[in-house]
């Protein structure tokens, strides 16, 4: 099947790569000659596990094509997937500005029955807005889907080769049968009829924000109950296993930490606030877990400062992890960002560390952190460790040579990496709902 990835961003090459990497012939195209131009070169702008093995693999077989000519990739796809960002606007509200300018195109160029899958992150009722919109610049026939994206960033690949479920929104029959072709060599004959699911448009939509927002509330209700147990002498990593291991409520996206980030997480909650607000029923309980995120991020903050007694002016702190999670380079609305801000702002000296996301974060705070490329250096002449990201590197650190190049010894783990370790009993260690230990 010949499809066109209109987006070369983070779900556009891992959805081409994936896409060829089952069969079949994809074409990713983007406005950004520049990014277009290094793709070419074999350079992939983004790291994500496994995705440089798809690229290389595809790219060499000619089955991964790319090209800034949008309108004749448009005409010569069966298929066309838009992938295009929709950033967040100061009011929360999703800009739609790239997906409607991206249908406009599609309008001006499909050649012959077209299905349009969105599979950007959109409102509800943005799928029709896209087929209006087409509609209005062609007589041609054509079908939009929504194909909603569940991409675990660290782990999309394998989320693209094994997907628990592919949910694709329309009420076109013709439609639905090429799309779940698309989507059929991912599964045996039995797992597509179960796992490939339709239902209409709206649904599609809403069923992206209530899978992240779930989780986000997943997160967000353990951290207050790790709060908790801080704040009654509890230890909430045996609390966690004591009612996770219950199968009504399981221990994926259950651990304890210094609040969720990223791309998605934040975005979605907040664009659901919206919906049900403009749809006058109030989500009180995703506004909760809004606010409860935003206080979480700054608890590693907060715990140093009471260490210190308040002051941290002239103390050196290093920060171990700058991504918003492992196995990423995004910073996205890590707590990172929040904690390093927040240190900086009472007269501390940073030094930092990150196995990738580095020169990220350098962009977004540039000159008065000191980076280091070696997580031992961070260490050197600082009073206290913070840890914000769990990096295995971080989980299997020589804690000999952390004590041995830290100057102080105060050491705060955002992600509790640490709990169960044996740790000196010179070091004033803190986690996150670990009141046991106070």
């Amino acid at each position: 099947m010949k499809v066109c990835v209109i987006g070369s961003g983070y779900v556009g090459l891992v959805a081409g790569a994936g896409f060829a990497e089952i069969g079949h012939v994809v074409r990713c195209v983007d406005i950004d000659k520049d990014k277009i131009d290094a793709l070419h070169r074999g350079e992939v702008p983004i790291y994500e596990p496994g995705l440089d093995d798809l690229f290389e693999r595809n790219k060499k077989a000619e089955k991964l094509t790319f090209s800034t000519d949008v309108g004749p990739s448009v005409s010569w796809a069966e298929v066309v997937i838009i992938a295009v960002g929709t950033p967040e606007r100061e009011d929360g509200s999703a800009d739609l500005s790239a997906v409607i300018e991206v249908a406009k195109t599609i309008g001006d160029n499909i050649d012959g029955y077209t299905v349009v899958a969105c599979k950007s992150t959109v409102p509800v009722g943005t799928n029709e807005k896209v087929r209006m919109t087409i509609a209005e610049r062609t007589d041609q026939l054509f079908s939009v889907v929504s194909n909603p994206e569940f991409l675990r960033e660290g782990e999309a690949i394998e989320d693209f080769m094994h997907p628990p479920r592919v949910v694709i929104g329309t009420t076109d029959p013709k439609a639905e049968k090429i799309m779940r072709s698309l989507y059929a060599p991912l599964y045996g004959y039995y797992d597509a009829q179960d796992r490939i699911i339709c239902m209409d448009p709206r649904s599609a939509e809403v069923t992206k924000y209530v899978a992240n927002a779930f989780l986000a509330t997943r997160i967000t209700f353990i951290n207050e109950m790790a709060n908790l147990c801080e704040a009654v002498g509890a230890d909430i990593t045996k609390v966690r296993i004591g009612a996770g291991t219950d199968p009504r409520i399981g221990l994926y996206y259950f651990y304890p930490g210094c609040g969720y980030g990223g791309s998605c997480f934040p975005k979605d909650v907040q664009a659901l606030i919206r919906t049900g607000k403009a749809n006058n029923y109030p989500l009180t309980v995703l506004e909760s877990v809004d606010g409860a995120n935003d206080h979480q991020k700054l608890a590693p903050f907060r715990k140093i400062t009471e260490r210190f007694g308040g002051e941290l002016a002239g103390k050196t702190v290093a920060l171990w992890g700058l991504a918003f999670k492992s196995e990423t380079d995004d910073i996205r609305e890590s707590s990172a960002i929040y904690i390093a801000k927040a240190l900086l702002d009472a007269g501390a000296t940073l030094r930092a560390h990150d196995p990738i996301a580095i020169s990220n974060f350098r962009r977004l705070i540039t000159d008065k952190p000191t980076y280091v490329t070696d997580m031992y250096e961070a260490l050197d002449g600082a009073d206290a460790l913070i840890i914000a990201t769990d990096w295995d590197a971080y989980r299997r650190a020589d804690i000999a040579e952390v004590s041995k190049r830290l100057k102080g010894n105060v050491v705060v783990d955002g992600r509790n990496i640490w709990a169960d370790a044996d740790l000196p009993a010179t070091w004033q260690y803190d986690g996150i709902g670990l009141g046991h230990l106070k």
